[in-house]
């Protein structure tokens, strides 16, 4: 009987319903505990998750207490250091660099960009320049510069198109060329007009890069070789310019280059005499000479006079005899000329040759100039 009762309550006991029965008696019985064990186990986790994130939070300080004493160690074994308590090295440079900001914004105004001369749109953000407002201010310009060199009797050659001649008869321009050649012909005409300023006696030609497939076709001697260079600072397009002068208008073309508000180099020059003028006889073609012939004064000579012969006083001497053979015996003793007085007088005084102190001659110039452009500055 003993062991059927254990038997069943053993088997009671084994039921899931039996075994929850037990469990919530357990639990009202020592319900605190319970409580108590519970808000344990949740401090514990909170202290937990507090002590590794507070660890995490110290090991980033100590790396970057670390790179900033690395730093630090590496700054002051410097040469110049950031200095001490009695030479403050970061404030100098600080004072240095507001100095060279101020230099450069008195320098910025030789470097102001040269004003366009084709009309030009905006489209999305980006600068647009039309055929039609480029042939143009072509054509503008071209006619602008003539006249001017005409007014300063600056000679040129016949028609010239100023390193334009490809461009000039076209109206149908090659893709993506309208823009370089807008810039370059509004730098030509800074350029030609320091040399029309100056009044030098002729300009023969100016060359520049190729920026254009129609530059392919035009004349050789409107183009260089070179081409523009661009850094992190400025682009540098160049220019070479021949023209004719005296030493007085190449002081003034190298003045009006150095005075002008856009920022034109002078890389190289080469000098040398002319040949002539540069100008054209009309009547022959030929190119005129300049140099000054002098010619010498004539002399007139002084006349020099010769008293006449005096006859001898004694008839019968051999004397005598002698002149009646020349003037005939018997004849009368003539009457000697009394020999004319002369008066002294001052002989006309003779032109030195003129000494020439300093001989001017014309010289060919050839002068590589190059255009600095500022990029825009970055934000």
């Amino acid at each position: 009987m003993r062991n059927a009762e254990s038997c069943t309550r053993h088997s009671a006991l084994a039921t899931p319903h039996s075994a929850l029965r037990l469990t919530m008696d357990w639990i009202k019985r020592n319900l605190f505990f319970v409580i108590g064990g519970v808000v344990v186990l949740g401090l514990l986790g909170g202290a937990g998750y507090y002590s590794y994130h507070r660890y995490q939070t110290y090991t980033t300080a100590k790396e970057k207490l670390n790179a900033s004493y690395e730093e630090l160690k590496r700054l002051h074994s410097l040469r110049p250091s950031p200095g001490n308590e009695k030479v403050d090295n970061t404030k100098l440079a600080r004072e240095q660099e507001a100095e060279v900001k101020a230099l450069l914004g008195k320098m910025g105004r030789y470097f102001q960009p040269i004003p366009a001369v084709v009309p030009q749109t905006s489209a999305a953000g980006h600068v647009v320049v039309t055929g039609e407002d480029y042939a143009a201010a072509l054509r503008q310009v071209i006619d602008q510069l003539q006249k001017e060199a005409a007014s300063g009797s600056v000679l040129l050659p016949p028609k010239y198109g100023f390193s334009f001649e490809a461009q000039r008869s076209l109206i149908k321009f090659a893709p993506g060329s309208l823009e370089p050649l807008a810039r370059q012909l509004a730098e030509v005409r800074v350029l030609v007009g320091v040399l029309n300023q100056a009044k030098v006696n002729s300009i023969e030609s100016i060359r520049r890069e190729r920026v254009s497939a129609d530059d392919n076709t035009g004349p050789v001697t409107d183009y260089l070789d070179r081409t523009s260079v661009t850094n992190e600072l400025a682009v540098q397009t160049p220019y070479e310019l021949t023209f004719r002068c005296f030493s007085t208008e190449l002081a003034g073309v190298l003045t009006g280059f150095a005075a002008s508000p856009y920022s034109l180099v002078v890389k190289g020059m080469n000098i040398e005499p002319a040949m002539g003028t540069g100008a054209i006889d009309p009547t022959t073609g030929q190119p005129m000479n300049n140099e000054a012939t002098y010619l010498p004064t004539p002399v007139q000579p002084v006349p020099s006079y010769y008293p006449p012969p005096v006859a001898p006083n004694r008839r019968g001497s051999e004397d005598g005899d002698v002149f009646a053979r020349r003037y005939g015996k018997g004849g009368a003793m003539p009457t000697p000329t009394p020999a004319p007085q002369l008066v002294p007088t001052m002989a006309a005084p003779v032109q030195p040759k003129i000494q020439t102190v300093l001989d001017e001659r014309q010289l060919k110039v050839t002068i590589l100039i190059y255009v600095i452009k500022l990029l825009p500055p970055k934000n």
